[in-house]
């Protein structure tokens, strides 16, 4: 099941003296977190963003209500939510929490390679990390193997290369 609100970052500091914080992005950029107007706290507490800009790879926020230093360094910690209603994604595109979990089976037979723990990010191509009675597997995000990805079913499958899972002679 889809959750509605998503983590996509963790406030980490302050940033001058008027009640900024800093927010280390858990999303694709700073600048992705940078245009939402309303974030929100674990207990479902909605923030209005005043201002958000881009240092580095941090995003720096100004929240409704936070004036003052001391205001923001009470919010240091947090992790902050977006609502998924406020994106729309690229066609093909899932949100990795959205990923997480699911079961990864063969697109021919149904065999099952086990369940996506994490997703990395390579630069060239995203690589799922499929882990199964604790051992993990690295599959490129290709279209030669993952061949089909069914979020609401809960399964993603794929068609992998000779030797990217264990090969039984």
């Amino acid at each position: 099941m889809k959750k509605q609100f998503l983590e996509i970052g963790k406030i980490v500091g302050t940033h001058g003296l008027k009640g900024e914080v800093r927010i280390d992005p858990w999303c694709d950029s700073a600048a992705f977190l940078c245009r939402f107007r309303r974030l929100y706290e674990a207990d479902g507490t909605e923030r209005a963003v005043v201002s958000a800009k881009v240092h580095k790879n941090i995003a720096i926020v100004l929240f409704d209500g936070i004036c003052t230093v001391e205001e923001a360094d009470r919010l240091r910690g947090r992790i902050v939510y977006m609502n998924r209603d406020d994106v729309r994604l690229p066609k093909g595109a899932n949100f990795v929490q959205d990923l997480i979990g699911l079961r990864a089976e063969d697109a021919d037979n149904g065999t099952f390679f086990g369940t996506i723990t994490d997703v990395l990010k390579t630069g060239a191509n995203d690589v799922y990390q499929i882990t199964k009675d604790g051992k993990d597997y690295l599959v490129p995000v290709i279209p030669d193997i993952v061949v089909e990805k069914d979020i609401d079913g809960g399964v993603v499958k794929i068609r992998p290369m000779k030797g990217l899972f264990d090969d039984e002679d």
